[in-house]
């Protein structure tokens, strides 16, 4: 089952990925990262498709796609 996951310390809260997700399924925390922000977080991962859109659109690198056991990182420092 594809799914992601976000670094909630290298979120910074733009909220693009929330608006990118065709799925719905990524919202905002009521939490604060190390770093001040509200942090991105996923809901219902069941509905994820794994079609990498948030982690396409991140500014931050903070969102891993994962899908059948392979991580997919997009860009790799």
């Amino acid at each position: 089952m594809p799914g992601i996951r976000i670094d909630k310390n290298h979120c910074k809260g733009c909220e693009i990925c929330v608006r990118a997700c065709p799925q719905g399924i990524i919202s905002m925390s009521k939490d604060i990262s190390v770093r001040g922000y509200f942090y991105a977080q996923l809901h219902e991962p069941s509905r994820c498709l794994g079609c990498r859109i948030c982690a396409i659109v991140c500014p931050d690198v903070a969102i891993e796609v994962l899908a059948h056991g392979t991580v997919f990182n997009l860009i790799d420092y």
